[in-house]
């Protein structure tokens, strides 16, 4: 177990260190950072506080200045942060992935009693050495991003409420607040309550029994969401921003019958105006508008090692009936998130990985069986090891590795804006002195990272000469006026298995 998780946590660690902002995680640093010194919920309100308050506890070590009273967007207020409030950017954004870091490793101990419950220790380290060589976990484990601590107290509610069946008390209570956790860390996690609460009621043997484990999980859940609304701002001032849709229908209603804080509702309804809008996904080399229901699923085969996809089919044909309350959080949330609009990653399924790890402790309870998942561990390892440290865009050995990754899937899949620092050490070694052009997707700052350049989306083309830097998931959207451009380029270079250099 140590050696396992001293693996995963040096890789996280290796990738936080070498990793410039991801879009996201910009918005998610400077709401912490006003979460901790004005007590203020305005920023990110389509999240709710946990991630992020976990994430202030590394702030609180590094202690970064801010502008108090800035009164730009969410977006505004990351950058400034980072890049224009005279503090290190990289000192800041470690200090806030640290902590998920820590998070990361800690769901990985019940990862390991989880499947120990269900196997025996040798299915525990089974299903930790999954947890801990999966690309998908390492490289969003090492972000200060909400999707990992989401999934990871899902699961720690999963396997509490499990051993509430022969102990009620703790594990009833500490599977609420774990499931609390969860749904104050993302909004999407609520799909998953009632599932849980039928599954305590399961576990008891009498109605009276079923109806107050149900009603308790409930409760819980609810107290959980709202003390991190009150520990940002014991007084929960609020005032919606401008721009929060107005949702009608049957779930306007649901929205307004929710138990929660209003800016928890409020949130809501901005994640539902998400949800209504059009966005661009590109799935095995095709740009399309929309979203397709199969997406998810075609994802996470590109992007997850084969002999991990082996133990998982091998892990539920064994556990059969017995995967049912298992994985049926999991399998509930799956089928949301397949209905969802935003073709942008399986991080949105991060859960699916740990859960399954779990089920895949089954393999060694079959005496046939476990040589060759010890064969299937070891290839998932030397995979997970291979792609070192360029955990983000992973896929595995089919679908050609990491270098191909961005011909398969965009955003968060491949390229995520993580690599800026890396193009700003290559250009400075390789390319001294060549003018550059940048058509960068991502929250960094060029010029901070001293790489000045210039836009080429705002010049004719016949006037892009030298070198054209472009990250892969503008070259993914086939923007027509890039197009234009790299039709007369040629590849020469690239950084991060991210972003492409060509020349013109």
């Amino acid at each position: 177990m140590a050696a396992l998780l001293a693996e995963m946590a040096a890789a996280m660690v290796t990738a936080a260190l070498q990793q410039t902002p991801t879009i996201d995680e910009p918005v998610y640093v400077g709401a912490a950072a006003v979460y901790q010194r004005e007590h203020s919920l305005r920023y990110n309100p389509e999240h709710p506080p946990l991630g992020k308050l976990v994430m202030g506890a590394g702030l609180a070590v590094a202690r970064p200045r801010l502008d108090e009273g800035f009164t730009g967007t969410q977006e505004a207020a990351g950058r400034h942060l980072l890049y224009e409030s005279g503090n290190d950017a990289r000192r800041v954004l470690l200090a806030a992935r640290l902590p998920m870091i820590v998070l990361t490793l800690l769901f990985g101990l019940v990862v390991f009693a989880f499947a120990a419950d269900l196997t025996g220790r040798a299915g525990g380290l089974v299903a930790l050495a999954l947890y801990a060589f999966s690309p998908d976990v390492i490289a969003h484990g090492s972000l200060a991003t909400l999707d990992v601590p989401a999934s990871g107290f899902l699961l720690a509610s999963a396997w509490t409420l499990r051993r509430a069946r022969e102990r009620p008390l703790p594990y009833l209570p500490l599977a609420a607040a774990a499931l609390g956790a969860a749904a104050a860390t993302k909004m999407s996690m609520l799909a998953a309550v009632p599932v849980l609460m039928g599954l305590a009621a399961c576990s008891r043997p009498s109605w009276r029994g079923r109806a107050g484990a149900a009603l308790g999980m409930l409760a819980g859940t609810v107290a959980v969401v709202w003390a991190c609304y009150l520990a940002v701002d014991p007084r929960l001032r609020w005032t919606a921003p401008p721009g929060v849709p107005d949702i009608g229908g049957l779930r306007g209603l649901l929205v307004d019958l929710m138990p929660f804080p209003r800016p928890y509702r409020d949130g809501m309804r901005v994640q539902f105006g998400f949800e209504d809008s059009t966005w661009d996904g590109f799935l095995l080399g095709r740009h399309y508008r929309g979203s397709l229901w199969y997406y998810l699923p075609a994802a996470l085969l590109v992007k997850t090692p084969l002999g991990m996809l082996a133990l998982w089919a091998i892990g539920v044909g064994v556990l059969r009936r017995a995967a049912l309350p298992l994985l049926l959080p999991a399998a509930v949330l799956f089928a949301v998130a397949m209905t969802g609009s935003r073709d942008l990653g399986v991080r949105y399924v991060i859960f699916v990985p740990m859960f399954l790890a779990v089920a895949a402790a089954a393999c060694v309870t079959v005496p046939r069986l476990r040589r060759t998942t010890a064969v299937l561990v070891l290839f998932v390892a030397v995979s997970s090891l291979r792609t070192f440290p360029y955990y983000l865009p992973y896929s595995n050995e089919a679908f050609g590795g990491p270098s191909r990754t961005h011909l398969r899937l965009h955003d968060s899949n491949a390229d995520w804006g993580q690599d800026l620092g890396r193009l700003a050490d290559r250009l400075r070694t390789r390319y001294p002195d060549e003018r550059v052009w940048l058509a960068y997707k991502g929250s960094g700052v060029p010029s901070y990272y001293g790489i000045h350049a210039g836009d080429p989306l705002l010049v004719p083309p016949d006037r892009v000469r030298g070198l054209l830097v472009v990250s892969d998931s503008w070259i993914a959207k086939a923007d027509p006026r890039l197009t234009v451009l790299l039709r007369d380029g040629r590849p020469v270079d690239e950084v991060g298995h991210s972003i492409t250099i060509f020349r013109r």
